[in-house]
């Protein structure tokens, strides 16, 4: 933050000033500079992700461990939670982002990606069809998948440009 500071170090022109060419902005002791701003920009959205994270393995877990289900098939969906992101990390690194169209390497990636994530809604499903779980056990697993799927969306969204905030410098 900054405050208006005359040159006689008053932080407010008086009333009725003829000039304000006199004041100038001075940051106030303990202010962040803006760099630091960004930073904490970055550190907030990825507090705000793993929240995301932890809330849809909540819902898994409650869809696994939840006395009237007791069945842990579901955990099968966290294969899908780990694979979906691969296809588009490994395209990435061999695609160069300089070409304004299409590139079948990336179609590829996105092709991949999404069979990997309506595998890991149908799952649940089927495994209700077959009734090795329950219909409210799969209702926390398909939230559970939605929660954690706009998570890992959100982490490309916000980690996936080439800034100082990028996933790649980790």
């Amino acid at each position: 933050m900054t405050a208006l500071r005359g040159l006689s170090g008053r932080k407010w022109p008086p009333a009725g000033a003829a000039s304000a060419s006199r004041w100038t902005l001075v940051p106030l002791p303990g202010a962040q500079p803006l760099r630091q701003c960004g930073a904490m920009a970055g550190i907030k959205a990825l507090i705000s992700l793993s929240f995301g994270g932890a809330v849809g393995l909540m819902f898994l877990m409650l869809g696994c461990a939840l006395p009237q289900y007791n069945q842990y098939w579901p955990l099968f969906v966290l294969f899908f939670y780990i694979l979906s992101p691969i296809p588009y990390c490994i395209a990435r690194r061999l695609v160069d982002d300089t070409d304004a169209t299409s590139n079948a390497c990336k179609e590829l990636a996105i092709f991949l990606t999404t069979g990997i994530v309506v595998s890991a809604f149908g799952l649940p499903i089927v495994f209700a069809r077959a009734e090795l779980i329950y219909w409210g056990a799969c209702a926390l697993v398909l939230t559970g998948n939605t929660v954690i799927f706009a998570t890992i969306l959100g982490f490309f969204l916000v980690f996936g440009s080439n800034d100082d905030f990028s996933w790649q410098q980790w």
